[in-house]
């Protein structure tokens, strides 16, 4: 319960660096600010697109996290997965925390040849009705190549399971999801007075995130080990 929490937490206040990052890409299917509230559909759309690319995501990483943690075990190494998994979400961490404080280091944002091509995909749908544009945008912006993004689907490779990975997504999801609604229905300058706060808390929570993690603290509602438990009663 506490990795659930966490994630949700994290997701919530790290949330401005999504709408920084994917923006422009909502304004492609939003149209103008005068058209964005009404096209409700549409930004049910790209979110429902994001939820299934994100949930995708995180079945797949819990699902290497298993294969991780039984090869660890093979090897006398318990917990493989989440030890790999809280180290990489410390690196980004500190990465994103130098980050804050002017220390630039190459690589850690998304690069602009990513957005360039995404953006090239989205607008070749521009004859399509804003509802089908705007599920390809949640759909496809998990291609970009964004530290933020993957730190949590290493976080759900962390659990060791498929469901658990799933339902660690899931929650991202969720903590992003008011923020994203606020960028595609325009009212985005709300959160601005407290914005540029935010990726340090953001960093700071991943940062506890991973060291717990290392620590063997955090428990997804979901164990790899709950169907050998079953199996025994």
């Amino acid at each position: 319960m506490i990795l659930i929490l966490g994630v949700l937490a994290a997701s919530i206040v790290g949330s401005v660096h999504c709408a920084a990052m994917c923006g422009g890409f909502v304004c492609l299917y939003a149209g103008t600010n005068a058209q964005r509230g009404l096209n409700l559909r549409a930004h049910a759309a790209y979110n429902a697109g994001r939820l299934i690319s994100y949930v995708t995501l995180g079945l797949v990483a819990g699902a290497l996290g298993a294969r991780l943690d039984r090869a660890g075990t093979m090897a006398h190494i318990e917990r493989s997965a989440a030890i790999v998994a809280g180290s990489l979400m410390v690196v980004w961490a500190c990465v994103a925390i130098a980050a804050v404080f002017g220390v630039r280091i190459g690589g850690a944002g998304v690069p602009d040849w990513a957005k360039r091509r995404l953006g090239g995909l989205l607008v070749a749908m521009r004859d399509q009705p804003p509802t089908v544009r705007a599920a390809a945008t949640g759909l496809l912006t998990t291609l970009l190549p964004c530290g933020w993004l993957y730190t949590f689907v290493v976080t759900a490779g962390g659990t060791g399971n498929p469901i658990a990975g799933a339902a660690v997504m899931t929650t991202f999801w969720a903590g992003t999801l008011p923020m994203m609604l606020g960028v595609g229905l325009g009212i985005g300058r709300v959160a601005r007075p407290i914005a540029r706060h935010l990726p340090l808390v953001g960093a700071i929570a991943v940062f506890t995130l991973g060291a717990l993690s290392i620590a063997g603290k955090l428990r997804p509602l979901v164990t790899p080990n709950a169907a050998a438990i079953h199996a025994h009663r």
